[in-house]
This record gives C-alpha cells, structure tokens and sequence, in this order.
C-alpha cells in the first residue's frame, strides 16, 4: 500500500493530480489525513475528504510515503515524522514536492541524496539541494512545485511499477 498524507493547507494540485494518476495507474493508494477528522482543507479552500485518519491506520504494508507540497506544519507532526525516519532507514520509497522536502531535510532523511524544493526552502535540504526539476536519489523522489505535478506523478508511477506503466498513463491521460 502506499499513502499520500493531507494536512490543512496542503497543495490541491500536487495531492489531486499525484492521486489521479497514481490510480490511473492501479496503484493502491490510501489518503491520510493528519489532522484529527477525515475533512482537510487545502490551501485555496478546497475541502478532501481522506480516506483514513493518520491514526487509525497500520503502515506496516507502506511501500511509499508522498507529501505533498503547501502544508509546512509536518514537521510538526512527531508521530509522521517517527514513521517517515524508519521508512527511510528500511530504504523504502519517500516522495515529497514543494516545501515537503524541506521535511525530510530536517528528519536528515536526504543526507547523502540530491534534492530540490519550492524556492525558498533550498536551506532546508543543506548540500542535498540541486535546482532541478524532478530528482531521484536512491530511494527519494522530489518535485520542485505545484507546476510539476504530472511530472512528479509519473516518476513515482516509474519508480512503482516501471516506465512502460508510467508511459501507458501518460498516453491515456494525454499529457
């Protein structure tokens, strides 16, 4: 199972289209809000309603965690940020674009990777920031911002299931 997780102020476009494709793909994947009901609202005031509460949820069967972008309070969220340092240590799948990956500059999760941010979050990620669109190292994968959606989508479709999938979904979706 994979899991994309919302918090209020999240980024509408980088969580929907990651969402959409993501399942267009058939990739399973759960939302999780990280606030204490399933509504969270986004940071121009769209209202999603998460599949499941941060709490009641056994990540157990997680393949990759997604953040999205817009909702700078993660950091703040310790139990999150436990399951996010011990995913990265089994060397599991982490994606995060626009300020997220400040996140995981701050958890140390991108020692030793490159990264890229929304601009003005490079100090977040130290040495690992490159200004990239989209970078892969090792078992991360960041987006720059909302912009770059599709992108950042369809390299985590690639990083899942493989290019032909990710390319299948591009043509269907006709990107």
């Amino acid at each position: 199972m994979n899991y994309i997780f919302l918090d209020n102020g999240f980024e509408e476009i980088e969580a929907i289209t990651t969402i959409d494709l993501l399942r267009r793909a058939g990739i399973q994947l759960t939302t999780v809000s990280v606030v204490e009901h399933e509504l969270v609202l986004g940071a121009h005031n769209i209202a999603v309603k998460a599949d499941a509460i941060f709490e009641n949820v056994d990540f157990s069967d997680a393949e990759m965690l997604i953040l999205p972008g817009g909702a700078t309070h993660l950091i703040d969220k310790k139990e999150l940020c436990e399951l996010l340092i011990e995913h990265n240590k089994q060397d599991k799948l982490i994606a995060a674009i626009c300020a997220a990956p400040s996140v995981l500059g701050q958890l140390g999760i991108l020692e030793g990777k490159k990264a890229t941010c929304y601009p003005g979050f490079e100090s977040y990620l130290g040495e690992s920031y490159i200004g990239s669109l989209v970078v892969e190292s090792k078992n991360v994968i960041t987006a720059k911002g909302p912009g770059l959606s599709a992108d950042f989508a369809f390299r985590i479709i690639e990083a899942l299931l493989g290019s032909d999938v990710a390319d299948q979904v591009y043509d269907t979706a006709q990107y």
